[in-house]
């Protein structure tokens, strides 16, 4: 045979075989477009349950990302022992959201806020999903996930027709456990609640709630709540402690991004969603004009989607340890970095017991 038809020859006699493997392939690798496809990274996280994962956002003095740092500009300490990290990466991850929207807002801000929640969908790529809930003295979840766009929009549009003043009953009277005349030593009791006035919120219920709906949504999606609040809270009305609903969002790995609406002036006032956000790892913007509140919307799921992730599986800590402090460190100079401050290795209470200090 001549020795240039040999290699056709092989290449012919191959043929059944290469149809054979390829008809044994799993056909959702060959339909998958490759955004869809799970990366190195993703799958390495979704194998591995003993990893911690910890989103990181990297800001310089002007408030930009910092988009360029490598493996090398980063040290973990996990209980102050220094980890090895197994996996790192600044690809982007998709989006779990839920969108969580004060239904108690005051009539000026709610006017603000109403007619940008449509911005809301602009930051919203394929693979993300989201929901759309809402609360005051109570929590109304959405119907599911989506990443439907005219879904979301149509979920957002419903918010934004019911946005203004809470149609909740009036916060019930709170006052005095009894009538009797303060003994000695007996504190005084707090200025009560009078009947009639304007209702109160449940925040921390609202953020256990939303943190309960990402619990399931897997390792490689980044999950977020966005709560748009004036950050009023009134611990009386709330079953969860703040630790509690902290607990529930570091235990999923959960960050919290705060869109203040309102006098942004007198900051004391979102000091809850200021520890929300910084606790958890995410972030806290301000906007108090219609127009603030719609730019605000695409820089947080812009930071939520790009930022580093670093993971590794605890060596050198001990085993006993129901909460572990996280701290990460990089090399560059004038830089901001962000992430969760610990991780549980106990699940969060799912109740609050009778008679527990809800302050």
């Amino acid at each position: 045979m001549p020795r240039r038809l040999i290699p056709l020859v092989l290449a012919v006699a191959s043929l059944p075989t290469a149809l054979y493997l390829q008809s044994q392939a799993p056909s959702q690798d060959q339909s998958a477009s490759p955004a869809s496809r799970p990366t190195d990274a993703q799958t390495k996280i979704s194998v591995n349950s003993d990893l911690v994962i910890l989103p990181v956002t990297v800001k310089n003095q002007f408030g930009e990302l910092v988009p360029d740092l490598e493996e090398s500009d980063f040290r973990v300490f996990d209980n102050n022992v220094e980890q090895s990290v197994d996996v790192f990466t600044a690809e982007a991850f998709p989006l779990s959201l839920v969108i969580l929207i004060d239904d108690d807002l005051k009539s000026k801000d709610a006017a603000q806020m109403a007619p940008t929640l449509r911005a809301i969908t602009a930051g919203i790529s394929d693979n993300d999903e989201a929901m759309v809930c809402r609360f005051d003295l109570d929590f109304y979840p959405g119907d599911s996930f989506t990443g439907d766009l005219d879904k979301l929009w149509a979920d957002l549009k419903s918010v934004q027709d019911k946005a203004g003043p809470s149609t909740a009953a009036l916060a019930p009277f709170v006052g005095s456990p009894s009538d009797h005349p303060l003994g000695v030593g007996e504190p005084q009791q707090k200025v009560p609640l009078k009947s009639g006035a304007r209702p109160t919120k449940a925040l921390d219920d609202a953020v256990h709630s939303a943190a309960a709906l990402l619990h399931d949504r897997g390792l490689v999606r980044r999950k977020i709540i966005l709560i748009v609040s004036d950050g009023v809270n009134g611990p009386q009305f709330n079953h969860f402690t703040y630790q509690d609903s902290l607990q529930a969002l570091l235990h999923d790995n959960i960050s919290v991004y705060s869109l203040a609406v309102g006098n942004g002036v007198i900051k004391h006032k979102f000091s809850r969603l200021i520890n929300y956000s910084n606790d958890s790892g995410g972030d806290i913007y301000y906007a108090s004009t219609s127009a603030g509140i719609e730019k605000v919307y695409s820089q947080i799921t812009e930071e939520a989607r790009h930022e580093y992730t670093l993971a590794y599986v605890p060596r050198g800590t001990s085993s006993t340890s129901t909460y572990h402090r996280v701290e990460v460190q990089v090399s560059r100079p004038a830089v901001t970095v962000k992430t969760r401050q610990g991780y549980y290795t106990t699940p969060p209470p799912t109740s609050s017991p009778a008679g527990k200090d809800r302050r």
